[in-house]
């Protein structure tokens, strides 16, 4: 099958904002004919996936390069396109940013510096000098939902929102368990020792390329003592005082709607 034909979207990155085609308050990726119809320039190729059993692709569009878009299509980042998307085309355009990333990225082997060359059958690409083998990173992060009885254990970070508050989360560190960087996390972020450790879901998600996986833990001792480097501020919660909770699109909410909803 040549790149075009049946292709069912073409996911185009300019560094992180994708190539949409708005349309009222809606908006979605160009078709293969529309695609080929724009000439923009563009990266290798790759397969993201498919959608209603075709092949969908994914291009990177060299960030150095002036374009001007046709009246109608816009560069969007993907926090913005959540819920302007179909969800199954914003969870495919998750996954098609983490693939262009990485292609962009392992050009060059990182152990002898020797140009890689992809491989047909599989997401890799390979050093022909000394045979080191690099395939799309994903980062596991914990993101946890810390509960004292009727109270819930939120926090909120320099960078969030002005107050929106959220669960607690962090990236797993080399020989670690999930569990237990659900415990170290917890510790070092708020000062809190918690028990009762219990996987509640996953999440794919593509900032930058992180796999979040999602518990629920009971507090055990401890008061709060919020990591000055990161906490800005954190306290108990019942669901009558919330704050400002995070976006529906992360399972940061969906660990909190969980726990709302069980209480109401």
């Amino acid at each position: 099958m040549s790149r075009d034909a049946g292709s069912a979207a073409w996911f185009a990155f300019r560094g992180g904002e994708l190539l949409v085609i708005q349309e009222g308050a809606a908006a979605r990726v160009p078709a293969a004919a529309e695609w080929t119809a724009l000439g923009l320039p563009a990266e290798e190729p790759l397969i993201a996936g498919s959608l209603e059993g075709a092949e969908a692709w994914t291009v990177g569009i060299p960030s150095e390069v002036a374009i001007e878009l046709p009246e109608g299509l816009a560069f969007q980042g993907l926090r913005r396109l959540w819920g302007v998307l179909d969800e199954e085309v914003w969870k495919l355009a998750g996954r098609a940013a983490q693939i262009v990333e990485w292609n962009r990225n392992h050009r060059f082997c990182g152990r002898c510096g020797a140009e890689t060359a992809r491989q047909p059958e599989e997401l890799a690409r390979v050093c022909p000098r000394c045979g080191l083998q690099q395939f799309p990173r994903i980062s596991p992060a914990v993101i946890m939902r810390v509960e004292r009885g009727e109270e819930l254990l939120l926090a909120r970070s320099p960078h969030f929102a002005p107050g929106v508050y959220s669960t607690l989360a962090g990236f797993v560190e080399p020989g670690e368990s999930l569990e237990e960087a659900v415990a170290r996390e917890v510790r070092e972020e708020v000062g809190v020792e918690v028990r009762n450790i219990r996987y509640f879901g996953s999440q794919p998600w593509p900032f930058p390329h992180s796999l979040m996986i999602g518990f629920v833990a009971d507090w055990d001792s401890g008061e709060i003592r919020p990591q000055e480097s990161e906490i800005e501020d954190a306290g108990w919660f019942g669901i009558d005082g919330l704050p400002g909770l995070p976006s529906r699109l992360s399972i940061a909410r969906a660990l909190l709607d969980d726990f709302i909803s069980r209480r109401r």
